[in-house]
Order: structure tokens, then sequence, then C-alpha cells
């Protein structure tokens, strides 16, 4: 086991399945971290993954995320300090409604194990 330490960059390090923006963090054998930005005006392709399960932080911004599990379905207000989960499987997308960059910080469980894990599905945007 190593005591992992990352900085955020600056700059994006690479560009999510669903054309988020992506800053990677620390992570561990058991979970991996990132913060997700969205420019103004933008919106995510909607996604689902294979087998992995996340909780997102929404730390900066004003937006809404979508998701779908079955037949559940809900569509909520992400501003600093809501917190959602997103269940292996479950469709999602999100969206930056405000004039800022929208940031949200996930974890992720398992760690991501690369971009095959998520693939595109039907949107609400």
């Amino acid at each position: 086991m190593s005591l992992h330490t990352r900085e955020r960059s600056l700059l994006p390090d690479v560009t999510a399945p669903d054309g988020s923006e992506v800053r990677i963090l620390a992570a561990t054998s058991r979970g991996s971290m990132a913060q997700f930005t969205l420019p103004p005006g933008s919106v995510s392709k909607a996604v689902a993954h294979h087998s992995v399960e996340e909780v997102w932080l929404c730390t900066h911004g004003l937006g809404r995320m979508w998701r779908k599990l079955g037949a559940a379905e809900v569509t909520v207000d992400l501003r600093p300090g809501i917190s959602v989960a997103i269940p292996v499987g479950a469709h999602f997308q999100f969206r930056n409604d405000g004039d800022e960059p929208l940031h949200c910080v996930g974890v992720t469980m398992p760690p991501w194990p690369g971009m095959d894990e998520a693939f595109e599905v039907a949107g609400v945007w």
C-alpha cells in the first residue's frame, strides 16, 4: 500500500467519455477520485458504467444531473454541497446551467478501469 498524494492539475488530464474535463486526483486499490468540469452552457453525453459505481459532490457552479436506473428516474439540481450516487448501470447526464464552470468531485469504486468502462445511452438533453 502506498500513501498516495496528488495535486490537482490546472489543465484537464483527460476528457471523459461523457465529454467532461477530468482532473485526476488521488487513488487507492479500492477507489479513485477525480474532478469533473463542464464549461458554462455545456451538456455532457449520457452514459452508463459497466462495473463501477460513483458518488459525486458538486463543489462549484450550478447545473442539473439526470439519472435513470430501471423504472426509477430523477433529475436533481446541482449546487455546491449537493452529492449524488450513481449505481452500476445507471444512465446519467449532467449539464451546466450557470455562468461559471460546474465542478464536481467524484469517487469511483472500484478505481476507474479505462475509457471502455462507459457506454453511451439515450439522455434527456
